[in-house]
């Protein structure tokens, strides 16, 4: 029995690596949602941009503010290539979080299904006990019955 509390108890153990885990599974996939948001939203202000020099094109711009312009947009374009970069770093911590937590998970399982696997290898041999003990009582009473 004391087997099975050990293993009880390295059940709680693989439990809580679980759900650590599982947490750090969770952190990883707000933190890839969130860089794909920035990576919108500087997608969005980039062609909001352009469409803003677009319009003050068709008024007349001089080629200074013009250069100036193309300049701020090549920012915005590695802006959006570096963004582009921890995005596909995160999607690989995404992954490998996730790998990290359905291993856990098939560990803390295991343990549980050795548990039940115990356990009933326990109740079936406590089982058997007790049937020796009544076929004995049986036996002890049909030996003590007196014959007429």
């Amino acid at each position: 029995m004391s087997n099975i509390k050990q293993l009880v108890l390295v059940a709680s153990v693989e439990k809580k690596r679980e759900q650590n885990c599982a947490l750090l599974y969770q952190q990883a996939n707000t933190h890839l949602q969130a860089n794909q948001q920035k990576l919108s939203g500087l997608e969005r202000y980039k062609l909001d941009y352009l469409h803003g020099i677009r319009t003050k094109a068709a008024q007349g711009i001089g080629a200074k503010s013009m250069n100036q312009h193309h300049q701020f947009i090549a920012q915005l374009d590695k802006a959006c290539e570096q963004q582009v970069l921890i995005i596909n770093q995160a999607v690989l911590a995404v992954d490998q979080r996730k790998r990290q937590w359905l291993v856990q998970q098939q560990k803390h399982k295991a343990i549980l299904h050795l548990i039940a696997k115990k356990q009933d290898q326990a109740k079936s041999k406590a089982a058997k006990v007790e049937q020796k003990l009544f076929d004995e009582i049986a036996l002890q009473r049909a030996v003590r019955k007196p014959s007429y």
